[in-house]
């Protein structure tokens, strides 16, 4: 598996689905997008569907995730986690093969 979801993020993720009230079951997209301080910027969204060929799909504390291959190459061995502060809240990415990150998040 390429990507571990915490039991803390999957539930944030199933509160928005159920907040959104989706009429179909979604999927969690994680990916990375070119741009950022580092270079790439990671990426969360919902979709209705996958591509059987062009992504990996698995599940996490009943949350269905699917990752594009070449997205999974770079997120190979990343927690993505939820993190809720006084000051902030958000999805963290942990991605042992950054080689390097910045202050902002991105």
């Amino acid at each position: 598996m390429s990507i571990m979801l915490t039991e803390k993020a999957a539930g944030e993720v199933k509160r928005v689905i159920e907040s959104q009230q989706f009429n179909e079951p979604m999927f969690l997209r994680v990916g990375i997008t070119a741009g950022g301080c580092s270079g790439f910027n990671y990426s969360l969204q919902f979709e209705k569907s996958y591509d059987e060929l062009n992504d990996s799909r698995f599940e996490q504390f009943g949350v269905q995730v699917v990752v594009d291959k070449r997205s999974e190459l770079y997120l190979d061995g990343t927690t993505v986690d939820y993190y809720e502060s006084v000051e902030r809240r958000g999805f963290t990415f942990s991605n042992p093969n950054a080689i390097k990150s910045c202050g902002c998040g991105h």
